[in-house]
Parts: C-alpha cells; structure tokens; sequence
C-alpha cells in the first residue's frame, strides 16, 4: 500500500556520501525533506539537486533537514557530491530497502530504452517534526521535477 500523507514515514540509518550513518529519527524536532532520485550524475538528478541546494537556505529558515537518497553507491555518490558542491547528506540505498519501505522502486526505469530495475522513481516526502509524512509526491516520468513549491508549502504549516 504506497505512503500517505499522515503516514508515520518509516525510518532508515543508511551511509552518506562521506561513509557516515544517518538516521531519519535522529531528526526527530526538525522537519526533513527527503527526496528519492534515481541515478548520480545525470542531467535530471542533477537538476532537482542543484536545485535544492541553490534553495537551501529558504529550507533552512524553515527549520528542514534536506536528505537525498539513491541506490548509487556512496562512492559514486561522493563524486557526485563533490562535483556539485552539494553540502546536504546524499545517501545510499544500495540495497534498496528504503526505495522499497517508501513504495517508491521503479519496475523499469525507461522501458524499451533503459531497462534499468529497481532504481528509485523520482519522489519527494516532507516528514514534520515528530516523523509524520506532511507532503507525498511520487512521480512517474524520471523527467519530470518534484513541486518545489507545493514542498515549501508544506514545510510553512
């Protein structure tokens, strides 16, 4: 059954691009925006990303906590990280038990053209403060861009 809003968002520890645990729950007091993308280094996720990362300080006014996740390796994700100069966590869900608890794993990316299984479909998901989901979008197009806006919407409530 895919997440809803009011949802307890499920928690995950999973390694940041610099090797390091995090854990959605030691967030607890803070809202976090977690984004799902599906691969490092490609034109959309880069993107959505810098996209993030030019807005940070406005989700830092809002008291949120930007936590992107892929099924990239931290490796792959460092790189990513470093090339970008993204200072928010980029984590790894390798083995992609998050991208499944969130029902957000892509059966096949871009059938016919990348046959590519279980990456994480595009998706966005604001858990407030005491770790209930406030916003939920999943998106089935990899091209197509989380509602920057609906997002910081949600985070004013």
């Amino acid at each position: 059954m895919p997440l809803k809003i009011g949802d307890k968002a499920p928690d995950f520890t999973l390694l940041n691009q610099d090797a390091e645990k995090v854990t959605l729950s030691s967030f607890t007091g803070k809202n976090v925006v977690v984004l799902f993308f599906p691969f490092a280094n490609t034109g959309g996720c880069t993107k959505e990303l810098c996209t993030f990362r030019d807005e940070l300080k406005a989700y830092e006014n809002l008291n949120a906590q930007i936590l992107a996740i892929s099924v990239d390796s931290h490796f792959a994700l460092k790189m990513f990280a470093d090339k970008n100069n993204y200072i928010f966590p980029l984590l790894s869900d390798f083995n992609k038990e998050v991208i499944k608890a969130y029902g957000v794993e892509s059966e096949n990316f871009v059938p016919g053209k990348f046959d590519y299984y279980g990456v994480a479909k595009r998706s966005a998901f604001v858990v407030d403060k005491k770790g209930i989901l406030k916003y939920v979008e999943v998106l089935g197009n990899p091209g197509e861009e989380p509602n920057y806006l609906s997002i910081k919407k949600s985070l004013e409530l």
